[in-house]
């Protein structure tokens, strides 16, 4: 099997959790070349952690290394280094979220298609069996009716401390205002000037309810209307209602719950005689999400069922798929192409709550 060497930058949470630990167990596909962070010591501790050979706290060190690719799991936005990445010839995996704007995210993707090198979206519910099981379901519902999500979500800590993580204070001076000020930019690039509730809803949107978004995208297609979207809790809450040529609605809720540690994120697709509910699991779980469906069969019994589902974790089967893509020409599944759907459709659902209105797509 081609091994593909990989340098990883961004040596937080998420990728203590689940990318090292994967991309280490990964050992056949992929060898961990370097890691990379602007804080010193959180590059040095995933370094000895995982037991990688060199550690930075640039990341054009990484790109001017042999590594073949880099995954990019560092504080947003991502953008410029997803370019000089592929300006560099490295296929480039891009954790959620892409980036804010669509300027950015036509920049990525003139980057990629230029380099002719692979560029993956860290899309993880996409490689949830659950949600895979409820994709080939909900093909066969030809008459949906409403679909519903509910993003309940704990602040991320309470999940985090139930790993072994660190987290360091030596940022170099003027980081944490340099990254909040192209932040700051992206999002004006993305929406304008707004107040700060849409501002926390719209980083809400690109942080979090992404992945209810794409994963809505690939069972669905692009909305064609956005209803309404209601913001409220200072923007630490929304609810928005889509509207797709088929007929049918999706009513979309997050809701931002700090003190309570129950993780709760649901799929329902509603059909006359058919329904596919699927649970999720939080990013920074290890457990697996559900899926049950609910139909009437032929002779009117009503029954539901619960599927056995694959048991690998989502993180490590997009790796596996990001390997695929580079060594077998496999078509990616969350290429950076795609994304820009996603960011053109946060920033749709923001601009109905900022005119009030509901806002038709072309």
């Amino acid at each position: 099997m081609t091994r593909i060497r990989i340098g990883v930058i961004g040596c937080g949470a998420i990728a203590q959790i689940q990318h090292l630990p994967f991309l280490t167990e990964l050992a056949e596909e992929f060898e961990v070349a370097i890691v990379c962070d602007i804080s010193s010591s959180s590059a040095k501790y995933a370094a000895e952690l995982f037991h990688v050979p060199r550690h930075t706290t640039d990341y054009r060190e990484v790109l001017e290394s042999d590594v073949d690719a880099v995954l990019l799991c560092q504080t947003d936005p991502k953008t410029s280094v997803a370019v000089a990445s592929f300006e560099a010839g490295k296929h480039v995996f891009i954790e959620k979220p892409m980036c804010a704007s669509l300027q950015e995210a036509d920049a990525i993707i003139t980057a990629a298609e230029a380099s002719g090198k692979v560029g993956q979206v860290g899309y993880v519910k996409l490689y949830e069996p659950a949600f895979e099981t409820a994709r080939r379901e909900v093909a066969t519902i030809d008459d949906v009716r409403f679909v519903q999500v509910n993003h309940l979500h704990p602040d991320n800590a309470l999940h985090v401390q139930q790993f072994r993580t660190r987290r360091f204070n030596d940022l170099p001076d003027g980081a944490i205002e340099e990254i909040a000020a192209a932040r700051r930019l992206a999002m004006a690039d993305a929406i304008g000037e707004a107040s700060p509730e849409a501002e926390r809803a719209f980083g809400m949107l690109s942080g979090s309810l992404i992945h209810d978004l794409y994963g809505l995208r690939t069972l669905f297609g692009m909305p064609s209307r956005i209803a309404s979207t209601e913001v409220w809790s200072d923007g630490r809450a929304l609810s928005t209602v889509l509207e797709y040529p088929e007929g049918h609605r999706a009513v979309i809720s997050w809701v931002d719950l700090p003190e309570l540690w129950d993780f709760h994120e649901t799929l329902e697709v509603y059909g006359g005689s058919k329904r596919v509910l699927v649970s999720y699991e939080s990013g920074f779980s290890r457990g697996l999400s559900t899926v049950a469906v609910q139909e009437i069969e032929a002779d009117g019994t009503s029954m539901r069922k619960s599927p056995e589902l694959d048991q690998e974790s989502p993180f490590r089967r997009e790796l596996r798929h990001f390997h695929e893509c580079i060594v077998d020409g496999v078509e990616s599944r969350s290429p950076v192409a795609s994304a820009r759907d996603d960011i053109a459709l946060i920033i749709d659902i923001a601009k109905a709550y900022m005119t009030g209105g509901p806002v038709i797509r072309g």
